[in-house]
């Protein structure tokens, strides 16, 4: 079952590369995949050596590192490109052809048999250079199923090792990407490969659903950058499987290197990491309200499905607001070793929400109270045992 066994097809360094701010020296691509693989994913997909000498040199460079990741560049459908891509040292090679009505009429001007011969021809070449091959249709669903099958047939027939489905311009649902690898997975006994753009939203959605349908393999970004909206980010990939099977992606990959991972992508093109962002966003482990943060507190599973503590992270319980409730003071006065009880803990909670309705809190004002209150509480105690003696 894919879901249990897939793969990941890292496209930063190509897919990333489309992304509005990107710009990355050969250095920094060089770090991009050393993080990338130290991280555990399995293909690695880089920018096509056509696209310029730079590129080119950039490709054999990676492929030279010595990574555990398959080394892929990505290659229009031609015997140059592919000619140029083998002699990078790539450990394999994925080639794109446009088959919607829209990228024949508007792009390229081939046709469904033009398209065929070429992919055959282009790929019989990889495979016997003993390089694996991929062939995807762009605009996959926006193209006519029979033309589609027609290609996938075709070239899963001289043995090509995956064959793409590609939601170009983010028009797919989740029921439409499992509907076509389903069917598609019934014509070909190659791999599946899913490239999934996210401009209406459904890039991870769809991601899983194509794994769920058959498909074996899924491309990624790191913060999802790409062309436009950019594709299925690599954490929220991770938090869907992850939600799906933890043990099997705790196994499989470096989980805490994740953070380090975005933190320097998002350096590099300069955003921020999100604050909802999968996983590494600052309030992905939050807790507000009184009655989630008890609940937490008892038993975390109760409100994370995801341990913050398998990707380096911990979780934090936030008190300084109205919605606060006694049982996250408590812990909070337990953080600072003040040994308060329970009845003293309500009436301090009681004080925080009448502040917190006059103004913005802060940690600091909370700790603030509980130590004033346990400094007049110590007072007491010692006049009243000076009293005693």
């Amino acid at each position: 079952m894919s879901l249990d066994q897939f793969s990941i097809i890292e496209s930063t360094l190509r897919e990333g590369e489309q992304f509005a701010n990107a710009f990355f020296t050969s250095d920094q691509k060089v770090e991009i995949a050393q993080l990338l693989d130290a991280f555990g994913v399995e293909y690695l997909e880089l920018t096509s050596p056509a696209a310029s000498p730079q590129s080119l040199a950039d490709c054999t460079r990676i492929a030279q590192l010595g990574l555990r990741s398959k080394i892929l560049t990505h290659v229009r459908c031609h015997l140059d490109d592919a000619r140029l891509a083998v002699d990078t040292g790539v450990d394999g090679i994925d080639v794109v052809f446009g088959t919607s009505s829209y990228l024949r009429q508007f792009s390229h001007g081939k046709d469904i048999p033009y398209i065929i011969d070429s992919a055959i021809e282009v790929i019989e070449y990889i495979k016997s250079q003993g390089l694996e091959a991929r062939f995807s249709s762009e605009d996959s669903f926006r193209s006519d199923l029979v033309d589609l099958l027609t290609i996938y047939r075709a070239v899963d027939k001289i043995g090509v090792n995956r064959v793409g489905i590609a939601d170009t311009v983010g028009v797919a649902d989740p029921r439409r990407v499992y509907e076509l690898v389903r069917t598609l997975r019934g014509v070909v006994g190659c791999d599946i490969e899913f490239h999934g753009h996210n401009d209406t939203g459904c890039a991870i959605a769809n991601a899983y659903c194509a794994l769920e349908a058959g498909a074996t393999h899924v491309d990624t970004s790191v913060l999802g950058i790409g062309e436009r909206n950019g594709i299925t980010p690599l954490g929220g990939l991770i938090a869907r499987m992850y939600a799906y099977n933890p043990d099997a992606i705790r196994n499989k990959y470096h989980l805490p290197l994740l953070r380090e991972v975005e933190n320097y992508l998002a350096n590099l093109v300069s955003v921020d990491v999100p604050f909802n962002n999968y996983i590494t966003g600052y309030t992905a482990f939050t807790h507000k309200a009184g009655i989630h943060a008890k609940a937490i507190l008892n038993n975390p599973s109760t409100y994370e499905i995801l341990d913050p503590g398998d990707f380096g992270l911990t979780r934090y319980i936030h008190v300084a607001h109205r919605l606060t409730g006694w049982n996250a003071i408590k812990e909070r006065a337990e953080q600072l070793q003040l040994n308060l009880n329970d009845d003293e803990i309500k009436r301090i909670t009681a004080q925080i929400k009448a502040l917190a309705d006059q103004k913005n809190l802060s940690l600091d004002d909370v700790d603030v109270l509980l130590r004033s209150y346990h400094s007049q509480r110590v007072e007491e105690e010692l006049r009243e045992a000076v009293a005693a003696d």
